[in-house]
């Protein structure tokens, strides 16, 4: 029952913060930024960012959904303005991956333009937020959490399983920062679209999935009066 149903939540969660995290695209951006700095630097850098993309991200599936029921806001709600969210997010990102890469390039540059005892200070803004994990990938992870199912047992195996997606995912940020001039050489500026592509059409399938798992229980709540 546990790990059928944290494998689960790994599959459903690791695809949908990828695909908006993007850390093959983002990795050619840091290397850009931080051109001017040390391959030490750099590593140093890669994993701060990685530290703090895991508790931003934590922090919003654990939390975020419980602090909007706070205002009244009900889990079926959160499901559809979630799912929503999302799927607007990764129509952006499908539509214009350009203007998705220069925005993140503009959020990043003064990091490019820092001293080298001023870099520590980076780390967390820009280059975690909004850089690697901003607001897309908060409203992700709160829609994510949305979707937990009910019962202490199978609520903690989804938990499991989405944690586990979030702390492979901060590994891969990790890796992909660190060989950040590799990566770069490797993808290029064409394969950067065609990965953020990719991972905005499956973004964009999760995204409906998620709104689904609030329409339908209202839908049968409204035929059934």
């Amino acid at each position: 029952m546990i790990l059928p149903g944290a494998l689960a939540a790994f599959l459903l969660a690791f695809p949908a913060l990828f695909s908006i995290v993007n850390p093959l695209g983002g990795a050619i951006i840091f290397n850009e930024v931080t051109t001017q700095q040390s391959h030490a630097q750099r590593v140093a850098l890669a994993r701060r960012v990685a530290l703090y993309s895991t508790l931003v991200m934590l922090v919003s599936l654990w939390a975020g959904t419980y602090i909007l029921s706070f205002f009244g806001i009900s889990l079926n709600a959160l499901r559809i303005a979630g799912g929503i969210v999302v799927s607007m997010r990764a129509y952006e990102m499908l539509s214009a991956p350009d203007t998705t890469s220069a925005r993140k390039e503009q959020e990043a540059r003064p990091v490019g333009e820092a001293h080298s005892q001023n870099l520590a200070g980076f780390a967390f803004f820009p280059l975690t937020l909004p850089f690697t994990t901003g607001p897309g990938t908060i409203a992700v992870a709160v829609s994510l959490g949305t979707v937990r199912p009910d019962g202490l047992a199978a609520m903690a195996a989804f938990y499991t399983g989405a944690s586990l997606a979030v702390f492979v995912l901060s590994l891969l940020i990790w890796l992909s920062y660190t060989t950040a001039d590799r990566m770069a050489a490797i993808l290029g500026t064409l394969g950067r679209q065609v990965t953020s592509r990719i991972a905005a059409f499956l973004l964009l399938g999760i995204g409906v999935q998620i709104a689904l798992s609030g329409i339908i229980p209202v839908l049968h709540e409204a035929l059934g009066r």
